[in-house]
């Protein structure tokens, strides 16, 4: 057991290894595969017809512009005698207008989001955390100082939070307070939306609710619609077991409902329950979850009615879903199971990091096409031909994605993939610092960590008017997803209420560099 144990280690997200090599992640702009530009380009072109309809319209235009009012008169001799052609030429006008409408998507915006802060009784430190889990008598010795090792070089500060049920001692891990916590995240982070954006619940036409280990009966999309009364022909979806990139898998399948239904609201809720969860065993490939995740969620307002553009923080412009379940190692390198005494636990295999790298890749490669300026894509296709297709020994062109985004989020799964992360992308400290910092101040609180990065942008006052941010988030299965948003105007901090107003001035902070487990 205990080699198993050791072989675990090395493929915990956020931490460092005992095997160095399974620490990094595959440098995947150098090893791109062909299919996946190519489906880069089918997602521009199936998504984007209206794309090739405004060209046509606008030479169209530019012809016609060209023409004097006696070509105008004359045009009009010439058809008023011909009234085959004059049908024919007003279907064909009105069958294109009819087809670029049509096929142009909705707009999809962000009128607003908030992220839930908890009470400052729930605040756990890292001394807390050990003395709590010593006192339990559930871990050994050799566990108790590797979860130490853990927290100490995970890049969780002082301030994250715990529920009340593991807070007490004995902790009361049962379904009535896994209840409450889930309804403290997701009514605490749905108020304050519907407070700042003064929507009538009745108005939410969509609700989409995403958990991955609490899936109750009824479902938690029942409770909010329970709770705020809404209406009975609510379109209402729970997901579970999707991982910590659950959130922009909610954005996505928010976004498709949208199209298909006019004038609408749609209410999406991200959390993660930590109650039912703890783990109580001495498996170490399932101690390290006990140490990374910690308590948040995040509600957010999407529409796609065209007068809440006005008011709207972001449009979505582009979403792109990886899902690598097909490979039997990308499967199961996340994996809820019990262990050899039958506590349950989520295993975190030692190839978790190659399969998280193979998703960035995929996904990555994707989204290329749809975002990278043409200058970009130019130069990386003719090197990537040369050497796919020529064989030709030159050094490979790494796009810069720095000139299609201004800003990223990146899910604070683990300090050990934000630095992969890192240099691979060739980002600086300032455009890992929202993801560093939420690390820090909350933890990884699973699928809702890329909105407190995002508000942590907002309240540092970044946001200007027509900004990019890149949302990616990844997950068990294994999967990889990416959200694109434009901002429609400046954010100013000053009208801003989220839960990093009140102490942004403390931040960023310097997180001290620390030796390796094996050490």
């Amino acid at each position: 057991m205990a080699d198993d144990q050791k072989n675990h280690e090395s493929g915990a997200i956020g931490v460092e290894p005992l095997e160095r090599s399974h620490n990094k992640l595959p440098n995947f702009l150098l090893s791109v595969k062909l299919k996946y530009v190519k489906l880069g380009y089918h997602y521009v072109i199936s998504n984007a017809m209206y794309l090739i309809l405004i060209p046509l319209l606008a030479i169209a235009s530019a012809h016609l512009s060209t023409l004097s009012f006696t070509h105008f008169v004359q045009l009009w001799e010439n058809l008023k005698f011909n009234l085959v052609s004059v049908t024919a030429c007003s279907s064909l006008l009105v069958f294109l207008a009819t087809l670029y409408f049509m096929t142009r998507p909705r707009g999809v915006y962000l009128v607003d989001f908030a992220c839930y802060k908890p009470q400052d009784d729930c605040r756990v430190t890292r001394e807390f955390f050990v003395e709590r889990s010593r006192a339990i008598g559930s871990f050994s010795e050799e566990n108790l100082s590797f979860q130490k090792k853990i927290l100490e070089r995970s890049g969780l500060g002082q301030k994250t939070y715990f529920p009340r049920a593991l807070l007490t001692f004995p902790p009361k891990p049962c379904m009535a307070e896994a209840r409450k916590e889930a309804e403290e995240v997701m009514f605490g982070a749905i108020d304050q939306l519907l407070a700042k954006t003064r929507v009538n619940p009745k108005d939410i036409g969509i609700l989409v609710v995403n958990c991955s280990l609490f899936n109750p009966t009824p479902s938690l999309s029942a409770v909010v619609v329970n709770h705020y009364k809404l209406r009975g022909n609510v379109l209402s979806y729970n997901l579970g077991g999707m991982g910590c990139s659950a959130g922009l898998i909610s954005i996505d399948l928010a976004k498709h409902l949208l199209q298909v239904n006019p004038n609408s609201y749609a209410l999406v809720v991200s959390m993660e329950n930590i109650t039912l969860n703890w783990y109580f065993g001495n498996n170490r490939s399932m101690l390290v979850s006990n140490c990374l995740f910690r308590m948040g969620g995040a509600a957010i307002l999407l529409s796609n009615r065209s007068g809440d553009r006005r008011r709207a923080k972001y449009q979505l412009l582009h979403t792109v879903r990886t899902h690598k379940g097909a490979d039997g190692r990308s499967y199961g390198c996340v994996f809820q199971e019990e262990d050899e005494a039958k506590k349950i636990g989520v295993a975190l295999s030692k190839d978790l990091m190659a399969v998280a790298g193979e998703a960035l890749k995929t996904n990555i490669t994707t989204l290329g096409p749809l975002v990278l300026p043409m200058s970009e894509q130019l130069l990386f296709f003719a090197t990537l031909v040369a050497r796919k297709v020529f064989k030709m020994k030159i050094k490979p062109y790494i796009p810069d994605f720095k000139l299609a985004f201004n800003h990223f989020c990146i899910h604070a799964g683990g300090r050990a993939v934000l630095d992969e992360l890192e240099k691979n992308l060739d980002l600086s400290e300032w455009h890992m610092e929202p993801s560093r910092m939420t690390l820090y101040r909350f933890g990884n609180t699973s699928s809702s960590s890329l909105w407190y990065e995002l508000a942590y942008t907002e309240a540092k006052g970044r946001i200007k008017k027509g900004d990019r941010t890149w949302q990616i988030a990844f997950g068990s299965g294994f999967k990889c997803n990416s959200a694109v948003w434009r901002a429609l105007r400046t954010i100013s901090p000053a009208h801003e209420k989220n839960p990093w107003m009140d102490e942004i001035h403390d931040f960023p902070v310097h997180v001290p560099k620390v030796a390796s487990i094996a050490s």
